[in-house]
């Protein structure tokens, strides 16, 4: 066989793509679906969150806590002022203002006007201002929010009306009247008289210890406003009543039975053995007012009778202002105007040519 005979073997198919080529070419991956993120996701995840807003309820007990512990309010103010605020937060939740910077101006204003619309007394309406005015003030102070809508109110001035007084009769009358020869007896006694000799408000009267009381130093430890504490004289009747109801009247109210309950370290007692409440000794004082004929007898005329008796018998002013625990003797200067009454009357009384005209 020839060389020119032979036939020439096929030649191989060309391949795709060169060798250096495929050897450069990323491995093929399956093929997926395209993923999308939902848009509300998106924006979820994209805005940050926005900080809580306080609610009026949680400044409320906050700024209440303050009044107490920091500010040392006496437990009577924080009480009168948990009323008026929690009938302000209420009313604004009511108007759909649940967050402490929702309120504004006008929505106070607003609130104002409603307290007048119900006949809200005047005293009520400022004590009620100064509330609002001192809750914002702290939110603003603690930095529960930026603005305060009430440093623009002012609180009114209320009119001044002189303090109801008992004349030295009535007083007599009542002091001297027949009381029960009872422990409870001997202790009634005992507040009436501590009431009007010492001028102890109610609170102070209640929150009395034995350790207040010297016989000895004839005086009384008294914690008044604000916990501050003054010494007050003790003697004649007041003196001799508590006396007699420490020694025989005393005992026979703190009894064994319900131990537990009692306070072994009040001075006036229930029949229960347990310190006596000021609901209980405005109960007591208008009892006896009402035996004696005098009726809607309340524990603090007898306070302000004690300062108008002292001061018609002489007693200075400053003196007066010690004895009853005024921080300010402007508080005090009002039984001036009672004292200007009383010679008024005396001298109408009196003086023969008073009457010509």
């Amino acid at each position: 066989m020839t060389a020119s005979s032979q036939t020439a073997p096929p030649a191989p198919p060309a391949p795709d793509a060169a060798p250096e080529a495929l050897a450069s070419a990323p491995p093929a991956s399956p093929t997926t679906a395209p993923t999308t993120t939902p848009t509300a996701l998106r924006t979820e995840a994209s805005t940050p969150t926005a900080p809580s807003r306080p609610f009026l309820h949680d400044v409320l007990r906050d700024y209440l806590g303050w009044l107490a512990v920091e500010r040392g309010s006496s437990g009577n103010t924080v009480q009168a002022y948990g009323r008026d605020l929690r009938r302000y937060c209420s009313w604004m939740e009511e108007e759909g203002k649940a967050a402490i910077e929702q309120i504004s101006r006008g929505d106070i204003r607003a609130y104002l006007a409603t307290l007048r619309e119900v006949d809200f007394a005047p005293t009520s309406i400022a004590r009620a201002i100064s509330a609002i005015k001192g809750l914002h003030r702290f939110a603003v102070r603690e930095h529960l929010c930026q603005n305060d809508p009430s440093s623009a109110l002012r609180v009114p001035k209320t009119p001044e009306t002189l303090p109801e007084v008992l004349s030295i009769e009535q007083v007599t009358r009542l002091l001297e009247q027949p009381f029960p020869s009872t422990p409870a007896g001997l202790r009634d006694t005992a507040i009436l008289e501590v009431l009007y000799g010492c001028g102890l408000r109610v609170s102070e009267l209640t929150g009395l210890d034995l350790a207040d009381i010297s016989f000895s130093d004839a005086c009384l430890r008294v914690t008044g406003k604000g916990e501050k504490t003054r010494i007050t004289p003790l003697l004649g009747a007041a003196a001799r009543s508590l006396d007699a109801y420490i020694q025989r009247g005393r005992p026979g109210l703190h009894v064994k039975r319900a131990l537990g309950a009692q306070d072994g370290s009040a001075v006036f007692l229930s029949t229960r053995g347990t310190r006596l409440s000021r609901i209980a000794i405005h109960h007591i004082v208008e009892t006896y007012g009402n035996t004696v004929g005098l009726p809607h007898l309340y524990p603090h005329l007898l306070r302000h009778s004690f300062a108008t008796h002292l001061l018609e018998g002489g007693a200075d002013l400053r003196t007066i202002q010690e004895l009853l625990g005024h921080a300010n003797i402007m508080t005090t200067q009002i039984y001036t105007h009672v004292d200007r009454r009383h010679i008024r009357e005396e001298y109408l009384s009196t003086h023969p040519r008073a009457h010509l005209d």
